[in-house]
């Protein structure tokens, strides 16, 4: 009996000594994981995305200009004339380059989905028959067929006019080639279409082969106080906390402008699966501008890709796009259960009305009636119709209260 405390002791004291050397060892492996993970993104991204990488780019995309592969209405100011100089990369991931520029004194943002123009898939015809013998009926045609192919839309000949410009020439084969490339790629398509209807999409400036230029606005960022760098937008002269809250009610308006606009004004609804402010930038006079459209899709697009097999509602969910899984057939609906506005309403509008940010500007009762409009209008609908309906009515009170709320703040000046 005398030897049982002595053994407890004993059991405790190695005990102890076990949970050190466990201790140590988990400590000894976070180190080293902590290590392996910080040379992987030193190596990865700092490669990913640097001056040397993107200055070989842009050589070789030079290379295959002089070579006539390409052409492109920025070609000579950025291969011979050197007007368009290159600045610094923004963003690389696996091949998509993104690269600001200086372009005759104005900055701009210079993108593509591939880095190498060879990457893209060769249009076959070149190859059959001389490029001055292809009708331009045939050309609209193919161009027709790849919109359809990339977004799902059905588009006339006089509608693919802003895809297909060029005209014969000694180059024309290098331009078809170029103009191959870029319909490669889903952005592209979406700006050149829309530009001339839409305010709320970035401005095409001009090409170069498979990169393309458009204007340079700074994007928003989810750690930013008021999401977007306002410096750039509101003039010092009225800097100020309540020069701040203006410019932000007048965005939120531009948000609703965008919501309604993207639902209603094209053939086909227009749907954003990514929203969150590092995809959208504001003009000068406050305008939101879809950025990055990756992830927009038009109504028959979106249809086909939320149509997929299921096992429960969590399978129906593509990025910021819900869909609701039909149990019986185990298949997601091709409706989408969510909106444009839920979303930014959630990801967007929560952030600038939420209860903290209340101030003496706006009063009480007002501050509080648009922070329950946002809340309701983040909130999903449940039926089709009446979710619809929902909407519509979130819309109309959202744009009333800032109405309401851009008068006050005009008063207290």
């Amino acid at each position: 009996m005398r030897g049982i405390p002595g053994f407890k002791r004993l059991r405790l004291k190695i005990w102890r000594r076990c949970t050190l050397v466990l201790l140590l060892l988990w400590a000894a492996c976070w180190v080293v994981v902590s290590a392996l993970l910080f040379l992987l993104h030193r190596s990865v991204f700092s490669e990913r995305c640097t001056d040397e990488k993107s200055h070989r780019i842009l050589a070789r995309l030079c290379l295959d200009y002089s070579s006539g592969a390409l052409t492109g209405d920025l070609c000579e100011d950025l291969c011979v004339a050197q007007k368009l100089v290159y600045k610094h990369c923004l963003y690389y991931d696996r091949g998509k380059k993104v690269i600001q520029a200086d372009w005759r004194g104005q900055p701009i943002i210079l993108k593509s989905k591939k880095e190498i123009f060879s990457s893209y898939q060769h249009l076959s015809v070149l190859e059959e028959v001389e490029t001055e013998d292809i009708p331009e009926t045939e050309l609209l045609l193919m161009v027709a067929l790849e919109v359809k192919n990339v977004l799902g839309l059905e588009l006339s000949n006089s509608t693919v006019g802003p895809l297909w410009t060029r005209k014969k020439g000694p180059h024309w084969k290098a331009q078809v080639a170029s103009m191959w490339s870029l319909l490669q790629q889903e952005e592209y398509i979406y700006f050149s279409l829309l530009q001339d209807f839409s305010k709320h999409v970035l401005r095409i400036i001009g090409s170069c082969g498979h990169f393309y230029a458009v204007e340079y606005l700074t994007a928003g960022h989810a750690w930013h106080k008021t999401l977007f760098p306002l410096e750039n937008v509101v003039s010092p002269s009225l800097a100020g906390h309540r020069s701040r809250v203006r410019a932000i009610i007048d965005i939120a308006l531009s948000f609703l402008d965008m919501v309604q606009h993207f639902d209603n004004d094209f053939s086909h609804r227009l749907h954003l699966c990514d929203i969150k402010p590092e995809n959208f930038a504001i003009r000068h006079d406050l305008t939101v501008v879809a950025i990055d459209v990756d992830m927009a899709f038009f109504e028959p697009k979106m249809r086909d890709i939320l149509e997929q097999n299921c096992t429960g509602d969590e399978d129906c969910n593509f990025f910021d796009c819900f869909s609701k899984c039909n149990l019986k057939i185990r298949k997601c609906g091709a409706q989408r259960a969510n909106n444009n506005l839920q979303v930014i309403c959630d990801k967007i509008f929560r952030h600038w009305f939420s209860p903290n940010l209340r101030g003496p500007l706006v009063s009480l009762p007002l501050q509080l009636q648009l922070q329950k409009a946002v809340q309701d209008c983040a909130e999903p609908g449940h039926a089709e119709a009446a979710g619809h309906q929902r909407t519509l009515k979130s819309l109309s009170e959202l744009y009333h209260l800032l109405r309401v709320t851009q008068q006050e703040l005009q008063r207290a000046e």
